[in-house]
């Protein structure tokens, strides 16, 4: 799209944010073919959408752990985390976001996840804790300023800014960057909403929520700047760094999961980060 870019910049950058608001299709087959693991399967109506909810366990007798996944991927991702959750003694539930694996829909954008997830969880709630990947992870983020309850959220590898992951987006396709804005404006009429208002240092600071951010100093795709965002500005937020899993091993990583387990079961983990450029990383 470089050459186009240039020639027609408001042309190509809509063009652009019908693929960046689209998840790859592998989601879908992934999705059907990952094992189910005995989980009970059913289909909320969200947004127009039918949104496909698998759980384990009874939520109205076993504390909820409402699992939230990323872009282009699907709720069963959930799966490595599932029997230690399980053995804790939570019940889980996942879903496919809206044009996501067994869902519905064929676009999807940062507010549309917060959104959806907020509908799920007001459906199938009270949740106790959310566990997120990636977007799923700053989707937890968006309901919990929204109003949505938990106990506590462990947030994996969360985007901050979608202005800057739309401009990860076009240089991954060679967008030139007169058309940009064109395809940020056009993401924003989709969504409804202005990116500035779902970054971190907006979102971040109404909530009250416990959380644990976990991210990669490794992640090419998510830098670990944006996850440290979200622990700066969250005031109960700590930050666990961790080396060497990058953006998608890091979800399913069992040491991962160990600090997970660890602080919904109300450990200390992770460090607490301030605002001052005189501490490493920002951390005490």
């Amino acid at each position: 799209m470089g050459l186009g870019g240039w020639i027609a910049p408001e042309s190509t950058g809509r063009r652009a944010e019908v693929l960046f608001t689209q998840p790859f299709a592998s989601s879908r087959q992934r999705a059907l073919d990952a094992s189910l693991e005995g989980a009970e399967m059913s289909t909320l109506q969200v947004a127009g959408e039918s949104v496909v909810l698998y759980r384990w366990g009874d939520p109205t007798r076993q504390p909820l752990v409402l699992f939230s996944h990323g872009w282009s991927s699907f709720g069963l991702r959930v799966l490595p985390w599932l029997a230690p959750l399980r053995a804790a003694g939570y019940a889980v539930a996942s879903f496919d976001q809206v044009a996501h694996g067994r869902s519905t829909g064929r676009h999807a954008t940062l507010p549309g996840f917060g959104s959806v997830l907020t509908e799920v969880a007001r459906q199938i709630g009270p949740v106790d804790s959310f566990v997120g990947h990636s977007l799923g992870a700053a989707a937890i983020a968006l309901a919990l300023a929204n109003g949505i309850t938990a106990r506590r959220a462990v947030l994996i590898a969360p985007p901050a800014d979608a202005s800057e992951a739309a401009g990860r987006f076009a240089r991954l396709i060679g967008l030139g960057d007169a058309a940009l804005p064109a395809l940020r404006q056009s993401a924003e009429n989709r969504a409804g909403i202005e990116f500035d208002a779902i970054s971190a240092q907006q979102v971040a600071p109404r909530i009250s929520v416990p959380a644990l951010v976990v991210h990669d100093l490794d992640d090419r795709e998510v830098p670990w700047s944006e996850g440290e965002r979200y622990a700066r500005y969250w005031p109960q937020a700590r930050l666990l760094t961790e080396h060497g899993l990058g953006h998608h091993r890091i979800v399913s990583d069992p040491g991962v999961i160990a600090a997970g387990m660890r602080f919904l079961a109300g450990e200390t983990v992770g460090v607490r980060v301030v605002s001052t450029p005189n501490l490493p990383y920002g951390l005490a």
